[in-house]
């Protein structure tokens, strides 16, 4: 890990987990006691279609390893996830965070996020995602936030163009993605964000 790394994952160790707020949303750190809300809403195959990282079946345990997973990217430096609930009662309806490629030569990070489908098409995915974006440039060091969605999944990709980004032909693939699925992938820069 280069030097430049090494100081931005203290700089992210350092910060505590932060909660974040929109019109109609509260962005909070999982905890544990998350797990039942998180299966009841990805043990769906429809959901878990548009994800890289959730399966079908949803089996027990699979959601406490999700949230221990959330947490320790965020512990090791790496990532930073949010429980996406309503403010008025606090349903948990999702998930959304930047992962830290910490591990290349870059100063950028990946927006991913998931929202179980009773959500769907309501605006809270371009909510929640445009407040971590912000939240992202603001307070890490980084000059680009990217993200990829499935070819048939083109609904994420209006999320993306929603919150300002646009099509990348080309980006570095993560030597670490092994996904043979075709993607699509936006990006925004730090300079493009703040023109906004």
């Amino acid at each position: 890990m280069s030097s430049y790394f090494r100081r931005c994952v203290q700089r992210i160790k350092m910060k505590a987990a932060p909660t974040l707020y929109t019109e109609r949303l509260i962005l909070r750190p999982f905890t544990l006691e998350d797990a039942a809300d998180v299966k009841r809403l990805t043990d769906d195959p429809d959901m878990a279609s548009t994800t890289y990282e959730i399966e079908h079946p949803y089996k027990d345990g699979m959601a406490e390893e999700l949230i221990q997973w959330y947490n320790q990217l965020y512990e090791k430096g790496e990532g930073l996830y949010f429980a996406i609930t309503f403010r008025t009662d606090r349903t948990l309806i999702g998930a959304v965070g930047l992962k830290f490629r910490t591990h290349l030569p870059y100063k950028d990070a990946s927006l991913e996020y998931w929202i179980g489908k009773s959500y769907w098409n309501c605006g809270y995915c371009t909510e929640a995602a445009k407040v971590v974006v912000a939240y992202g440039f603001r307070e890490y060091d980084i000059e680009l936030i990217f993200a990829e969605h499935f070819k048939r999944n083109p609904a994420s990709g209006r999320v993306m163009q929603k919150i300002g980004m646009h099509y990348s032909d080309f980006y570095p693939k993560d030597p670490e993605d092994d996904s043979s699925e075709d993607t699509i992938v936006y990006i925004i820069e730090k300079s493009e964000f703040e023109e906004r």
